[in-house]
């Protein structure tokens, strides 16, 4: 045996030790957003509730439990690389649902408020025609997503996904606008 026999064990270590610290940031900072959104009235009243120990516990509960789905995709998928493709892609198509978001906001402003944007200290370098080819390259890796069968397979269930989120924020919104008496009829 040339080398440094314990060499594996130390990369597994660490490669371990870092993805058990990435999933305790993503379900730290997940739970409490879920807490500040309710918080705002954007997500269910009952995710602002707090334990005796001031922690958002239901939101950390449910943060766990969609967790626990991820894992749970692993034994549904026979092949681990199938199943992070998928969560993978899911993750890019809403990173480029944000950004696309962003940009046709960022279109809309300098269309109806341009006297602001000329005041602006923060310009965008190349503004509106940058912003445009921005969502062009969105558009494009949408596309190439679309080619192959397991990238296609998150991109067609995403529709379901935005569909759910806009009946859910159609719901919570409805609830806070009503009066306290017809919310508990609801």
């Amino acid at each position: 045996m040339a080398g440094f026999p314990a060499a594996a064990g130390i990369v597994n270590f660490v490669v371990l030790t870092s993805a058990a610290s990435s999933a305790n940031s993503g379900v730290f900072s997940a739970s409490r957003m879920l807490f500040g959104l309710a918080d705002l009235g954007d997500a269910p009243g009952i995710f602002r509730r707090l334990s005796k120990h001031s922690v958002p516990f239901i939101s950390l509960a449910f943060t766990t439990f969609l967790m626990l789905l991820g894992l749970l995709l692993l034994f549904i998928v026979p092949e681990v690389m199938t199943a992070f493709t998928i969560v993978s892609t899911v993750s890019a198509i809403l990173v480029i649902f944000t950004w696309s978001t962003i940009l046709a906001s960022y279109i809309a402003y300098r269309k109806k408020r341009p006297e602001l944007h000329a005041k602006s200290l923060y310009k965008m370098p190349g503004g509106v025609p940058m912003a445009w080819v921005s969502l062009g390259f969105m558009a494009f890796v949408l596309c190439l997503l679309a080619l192959r069968p397991d990238t296609r397979l998150a991109l067609c269930v995403m529709p379901a996904w935005f569909l759910w989120l806009a009946v859910a924020y159609q719901f919570s919104h409805v609830r806070s606008r009503l009066q306290p008496d017809q919310r508990a009829a609801l």
